[in-house]
């Protein structure tokens, strides 16, 4: 009884929609006004001390083996529970103490393998034709997930605002697309890094496939191996797997990397607000040494790094937009992944898909872009930023 009454006072104030809650006693109790958006049913009690000291987990384990079933959207349940002042989630005791981590090349190169080389055939599955597995752009409403992920990778290069013939580094390079569109519509030499043994080897097979060789590398090594410059660096969704403890030497790196005079483009999840950080259900299932900086830390590292700020641009809607359709896709296919990889892997990428989309749509967490110079010459990038989007328009024109 005891339990249940602390269950209670935790799941009334939790959500800014109507809720109802099943116990494993068999008894339902609706919270908040109106007719419930969301159906939660507990098949088994589960200890509260292990719920309190960290929910995302405790939660997620229960929901993977069946102990929880969820009657709704968990996209708006998550979303509500971040809106929510009161909820247990804006006041998660793990992020007060950060797990210790090591970021050494050893264990980064295990992280990123960890989660990456599960297999191209997995990713293949819900990922759109480009393998792009980071925040599209969404220029138009009706885009496609592959016409939004060609946009985020034409925006990033229009940042940049490149001349052909010149030297691009992409860290953390993905499956290659960004590479590829670098060489083959801005006549940039590209080199990508990468750890992922997977994206290492379809990126290669994939520029014999392109006739790249000469104007697009890839490397299987670590971004602290790297000891070459280039005119122009991007990165994008890698600046979270480095560790809180490695965020200032990274963006040292990505200053070491450039040219005088040289531009950077990094695109990374951030929190806007203090909080952010990290996740144990996230660290434990999806991104091993996994942290999520705010707003403020990569801002301080930037500066340290004696970097210039050009642009800094928030795509917070992008991102739940994205991992939307990515949910959409993976409903389709979520029986094949159940058949080779298990029930419980099946639900927890349901759940992570739409989990993410929720804590977006809620504004727990954001996307960033930063545009960054090194000792700018004041010649460079235009007065206004309407250059972003005119070279987009002139590609259009040209295509037409």
């Amino acid at each position: 009884m005891l339990e249940k009454t602390v269950y209670r006072q935790l799941l009334s104030r939790a959500f800014d929609i109507p809720v109802s809650v099943t116990y494993w006693d068999g008894k339902e109790e609706k919270y908040g006004d109106g007719e419930p958006v969301v159906k939660v049913r507990f098949n088994e009690q589960i200890p509260i001390k292990s719920f309190t000291d960290k929910p995302t987990l405790v939660l997620a384990e229960d929901y993977m083996r069946g102990a929880i079933e969820i009657d709704g959207s968990i996209e708006e349940l998550v979303a509500s529970a971040y809106r929510s002042a009161g909820s247990f989630l804006t006041n998660n005791p793990f992020l007060k103490h950060l797990p210790k981590m090591s970021h050494s090349e050893k264990n980064s190169e295990k992280d990123v393998q960890s989660h990456y080389d599960i297999g191209n055939d997995f990713y293949e599955m819900w990922l759109d034709k480009t393998m792009t597995y980071s925040c599209a752009y969404f220029e138009n409403d009706d885009d496609t997930l592959e016409q939004a992920q060609m946009n985020k990778i034409h925006h990033i290069l229009n940042k940049l605002h490149p001349e052909a013939g010149k030297s691009l580094l992409d860290i953390g390079s993905g499956w290659g697309t960004l590479l590829f569109v670098a060489a083959e519509e801005y006549g940039l030499k590209a080199t990508g890094i990468t750890l992922s043994q997977e994206q290492y080897d379809y990126t290669k097979q994939q520029i014999q496939e392109r006739h790249l060789e000469g104007k697009v590398d890839v490397l299987l090594e670590d971004y602290r191996e790297v000891n070459d410059q280039f005119d122009y660096v991007t990165s994008v969704g890698m600046f979270e797997h480095v560790g809180k403890e490695n965020l200032g030497l990274y963006f040292q790196k990505v200053a070491d990397f450039m040219k005088p005079d040289g531009r950077a483009l990094i695109h990374g999840i951030t929190g806007q607000h203090v909080g952010a950080g990290v996740d144990p259900f996230i660290i434990k299932y999806v991104f091993p040494g996994g942290y999520i900086p705010n707003v403020s830390e990569n801002l301080q590292h930037i500066m340290d790094a004696k970097l210039q700020f050009a642009d800094l641009e928030p795509l917070r809607r992008h991102y739940q937009k994205t991992l939307e359709m990515w949910y959409a896709n993976y409903q389709k296919v979520e029986d094949k992944v159940e058949a080779k990889y298990g029930k419980e892997f099946a639900r927890m990428w349901g759940m992570y898909l739409q989990a993410c989309a929720g804590s977006f749509e809620g504004g727990n967490i954001d996307v960033m872009q930063y545009l960054l110079e090194k000792q700018p010459s004041g010649n460079g990038l235009p007065m206004t930023r309407q250059y972003m989007y005119d070279a987009d328009k002139a590609k259009v024109s040209q295509e037409a």
